[in-house]
């Protein structure tokens, strides 16, 4: 049995990783098994700098984790060495950056499983997820259809203007003729 100060340390790791995942948008949990130490720094500092938070977590912690929190589809993958990434900010961020990287690793380097807002995806959903375009490309995307129909407007608005304004001047001319 464990004295109290340990059982109270573990108990705070509960909740400490139960509220991250809780809060972020979006998490990957990964098998790092295989990667070797210079790759494994530059992926954490890559995932630093987008803002994604990353950590080896033990099994049996995130089994805990996700019983509390609710994301009990996640269990089946809870075997071997696993990393989780979570982003509160942008859901893309850890799907887009741990999927270019699996890719590289020629399968050294292995996604489990994710999560966005809530709900648990698979390694294939995270893929797609890793594949949409940035948000300002979707948010230029989106701006570009709302202003299609006001732009379309305008211009057969400003074609039958110019089109009175060409039979006026028709008009004029042949009275003043």
């Amino acid at each position: 049995m464990p004295n109290a100060k340990v059982l109270e340390e573990k108990k705070a790791a509960l909740a400490a990783l139960a509220e991250q995942m809780k809060s972020a948008s979006a998490g990957v949990l990964v098998d790092y098994k295989g990667i070797n130490v210079a790759d494994d720094t530059k992926l954490r500092r890559e995932l630093r700098a987008a803002g994604v938070e990353y950590a080896v977590v033990k099994n049996t912690l995130l089994r805990f984790a996700i019983g509390e929190i609710g994301f009990d589809a996640l269990a089946p993958v809870l075997s071997g060495p696993t990393a989780l990434a979570t982003s509160a900010a942008d859901p893309v961020a850890p799907a887009k950056i741990l999927n270019e990287y699996a890719r590289k690793s020629n399968g050294k380097f292995r996604i489990k499983a994710g999560f966005v807002e809530g709900r648990v995806i698979t390694p294939a959903e995270v893929g797609t997820l890793a594949d949409l375009p940035p948000r300002e490309v979707l948010l230029a995307r989106l701006l570009g259809g709302l202003n299609a129909p006001v732009s379309g407007l305008v211009n057969v608005l400003n074609g039958n203007i110019r089109g009175l304004a060409v039979a006026l001047a028709a008009i004029a001319e042949q009275k003043g003729a």
